[in-house]
């Protein structure tokens, strides 16, 4: 079973219209808001499709998040049965402070499958497509370097490896420093670090480094229709992500995901730019149109795009008539 293509613009419609309400509040140094309204706006469009869609990977569970809760069904409740993935907004404070590279993501999979991630962190990998075997979340960073240098014939000092600036990766980046590799840091957003790899012109070969569960579930969608290698773990490092771990099913704690774990079967992926980044052009009004640009996979078509779509503006006013 796949998902149907006609799906496809329903969704760009969903992801590109919460781009658009968070994009009113961009440099107000309200993320909270930002958020807010992103949330609002895919929650009332995601329930306009003929769908039966449940959130696996949401704003957190139903006593800390009144809407998009892990658990909710959107949809018509006529249609077919899909699981949901949604990050309205990240990067709020890129939204919030006008830096680059806020975006809005939606993933959709068939029923049962895409993987229910907890609310904890998640150590990743992800490259380009490769041959098995070459890269590997158990191996030393230096085998990997290098395994993956062989692989692309090239000279060490030639790759490039994204990951995020925190204090707990300063080990890595420093042995990166010593191997000499190229570093690209990143302050936030690790759906768009991974999506890096997805594509030679971003001149990023590898993403590694512990972020985000859900956000890897959410990158892992669209690295799946680029046959790009992802491997992820979670870290269950205190009793409350333990037990939340238990309560879902899950028995091996020290389990490595491969892609095909995470996402199984057939996905479709958006993105949409709130601000430019180096994947993606944030939204401009311009009079009465508003112009944004959306990243779309769909692994069974193998549909891989990014969409600028002009819209009027008169459809947003009516919209907030409708749903203040």
């Amino acid at each position: 079973m796949t998902i149907n293509k006609r799906f496809i613009e329903k969704f760009i419609s969903v992801t590109s219209k919460a781009a658009l309400s968070a994009s009113f509040l961009v440099g107000k140094k309200d993320k909270i808001g930002a958020d807010k309204a992103a949330v609002d706006t895919m929650r009332t469009e995601l329930n306009k499709i003929n769908m039966t869609g449940k959130v696996v990977i949401g704003e957190g569970a139903l006593d800390k998040a009144p809407l998009l809760y892990t658990g909710e069904i959107l949809g018509t409740k006529n249609g077919p049965n899909f699981d949901i993935a949604v990050d309205p907004v990240e990067g709020t404070n890129f939204v919030a402070n006008n830096l680059p590279g806020g975006i809005t993501v939606l993933a959709i999979g068939e029923k049962g499958n895409l993987f229910n991630a907890p609310e904890t962190y998640m150590d990743k990998i992800a490259t380009g497509k490769i041959d098995n075997g070459v890269i590997d979340l158990d191996n030393s960073l230096e085998q990997n370097i290098k395994n993956l240098s062989d692989f692309h014939n090239r000279d060490i000092s030639s790759i490039t490896v994204c990951i995020l600036d925190r204090p707990r990766h300063k080990k890595i980046i420093d042995k990166l420093k010593e191997l000499n590799v190229k570093i690209k840091l990143i302050t936030d957003g690790d759906v768009l670090g991974a999506l890096y790899v997805s594509d030679p012109k971003y001149n990023v070969d590898m993403f590694l480094g512990i972020g985000g569960g859900p956000e890897g579930v959410l990158a892992a969608c669209a690295l799946d229709a680029y046959d790009c290698h992802f491997q992820g773990r979670f870290i269950f490092d205190n009793e409350k992500d333990i037990k939340e771990a238990n309560l879902m099913g899950i028995k091996d704690l020290t389990k490595k995901y491969e892609i095909n774990e995470i996402v199984k079967g057939d996905s479709l992926f958006c993105a949409t730019g709130i601000t430019s980044g180096d994947i993606l052009n944030g939204i401009i009004i311009d009079n009465n149109t508003y112009v944004s640009e959306t990243l779309i996979t769909h692994k069974s078509s193998n549909y891989k795009k990014i969409l600028k779509l002009v819209k009027p503006l008169d459809e947003w006013y009516l919209f907030l008539e409708k749903n203040g």
